[in-house]
């Protein structure tokens, strides 16, 4: 090969490997809705790992992006937390959230839900989403919970505004000491 051709092709072709790998297992996402309102706030921009729930399972506390079931194909992901586990039972009454009825700690939402969710067990394979901006946000209260294969990711890096810039706020439950009052 010649000097200056391979001196072209190299590195266009080790840009095409690195952004191949990238865009495989990283997606960018801008935050259009308030209903992560106070930790993800409408115009931020942020990563999200393709790969989390490949290599492992999805947790309480995960921030996700998936596909709503109640939304036509082709709409923009929504954006929220994981409540509820398949299998668990879940209900929203006097401004907590319920499992296996024990009150969720959740120091993360902007203020208590001001509404009720009957008891309600999580079919196998999905998951009770909310958001963290409770009183307005179009999530699982409204009857539907998210199946595995909805799930695009793992909300992982914010990268805009700069002032923003860092790790997403995912919280990670512990056990159950620190899970449930």
């Amino acid at each position: 090969m010649k000097p200056f051709v391979r001196d072209i092709m190299v590195p266009f072709l080790v840009a095409l490997v690195i952004y191949s790998g990238f865009h495989a297992t990283m997606e960018y996402y801008v935050i259009y809705q308030t209903s992560m309102v106070p930790n993800l706030v409408e115009g931020q921009r942020i990563f999200v790992n393709k790969l989390a729930y490949r290599l492992g399972e999805p947790e309480r506390g995960d921030i996700i992006i998936f596909h709503s079931p109640d939304s036509p194909p082709g709409s923009i992901p929504l954006i929220k937390r994981i409540i509820g586990l398949p299998g668990e039972r879940v209900a929203v009454t006097s401004g907590a959230v319920y499992i296996n009825n024990v009150a969720l700690v959740e120091p993360y939402i902007r203020e208590a839900p001001g509404y009720q969710v009957g008891e309600y067990t999580i079919p196998a394979g999905h998951y009770f989403v909310l958001g963290d901006n409770r009183n307005i946000s179009r999530d699982s209260r409204f009857g539907w919970t998210v199946a595995r294969g909805e799930i695009v990711g793992k909300a992982l890096f914010c990268v805009w505004p700069p002032g923003e810039w860092g790790l997403v706020p995912n919280y990670a439950y512990s056990g159950e000491s620190d899970t449930l009052k």
